[in-house]
């Protein structure tokens, strides 16, 4: 059975403890999109300035359907405040994957930043999934943009 949009408000996301010391997601308000998921470290982790470290979680979801993904997006915070960000932009959970929730961050800023156990390091959005059909044609629909690309409806 495929959830519909409407079921998904009310759906149950069933998670796993992988690792003893993991710390299930939380949403720090009622209006947040997102929930926080923690660093399921033994110790503290430095990721100097350039470097990428894959920070486990401690957490496996299981997701009722491919009608919804889960999506890792950057804590604001580390990002404008410390230059830590997701290595891959966004990281997609599919519907299929058991394993082990990861976060790849990479520091972007001059200085190294320490993660520490139970830190919030990033946050996860689960959305509906628009799975279609591919249909290869010859030509598209004609729009007022056309093929214009990168910049070119302007800068204001």
């Amino acid at each position: 059975m495929i959830l519909q949009v409407s079921e998904l408000k009310g759906m149950i996301l069933k998670i796993k403890k992988v690792r003893e010391n993991a710390i299930l997601p939380t949403r720090a308000t009622g209006g947040s999109a997102g929930a926080d998921l923690y660093a399921c470290l033994e110790k503290s982790v430095t990721i100097n300035p350039g470097e990428l470290k894959l920070i486990p979680t401690g957490i496996a979801i299981a997701l009722p359907d491919s009608s919804c993904a889960a999506f890792l997006y950057a804590r604001s915070g580390l990002g404008v405040k410390h230059g830590i960000c997701l290595s891959n932009g966004v990281g997609v959970i599919d519907s299929d994957y058991r394993g082990e929730i990861c976060a790849g961050l990479c520091n972007v800023s001059n200085k190294p930043y320490t993660i520490e156990p139970g830190e919030r390091i990033a946050q996860m959005v689960i959305s509906p999934v628009i799975i279609p059909e591919f249909s290869e044609v010859s030509e598209l629909d004609k729009t007022a943009r056309g093929e214009g690309g990168f910049g070119s409806t302007g800068k204001k």
